[in-house]
């Protein structure tokens, strides 16, 4: 093999792992939900915020990956009595879109469960 050759195998390799890594952050990004995230303490405030309201209400998360199934899973448990399910629709259905498409770029489905309940 050539200088040109391996250098060009080896941008190559270089490209699909730095791809990898862009697709496995859009999914560790885009479905981090919890209420770990919220530092703000004053309720009132959280309550103001759908974002500090959502994630507050976010008791657990969980991204989960079967390579048998070839499905990559964001499991919540969502404290329904402190916000409507809704609101998470409300601001993070467009990330779990983008989830999706990660999801399937390395050929995997992408599933949501919310409390139990299987959505996607």
């Amino acid at each position: 093999m050539n200088q040109k050759t391996f250098c060009l195998i080896t941008g190559l390799i270089f490209l699909v792992v730095a791809i990898l890594h862009l697709v496995m952050f859009v999914l560790a990004d885009k479905s981090d939900v919890h209420r770990s995230r919220v530092t703000i303490k004053d309720m009132k405030k959280i309550k103001a915020d759908i974002h500090g309201r959502v994630n507050y209400a976010t008791k657990s998360s969980r991204l989960g990956i079967n390579k048998r199934s070839k499905r990559i899973t964001l499991s919540l448990k969502i404290d329904t009595n402190f916000v409507p399910l809704m609101e998470y629709f409300e601001i993070f259905t467009e990330r779990m879109v983008y989830c999706r498409k990660a999801a399937s770029y390395l050929g995997y489905k992408f599933g949501l469960v919310v409390n139990s309940i299987k959505l996607l």
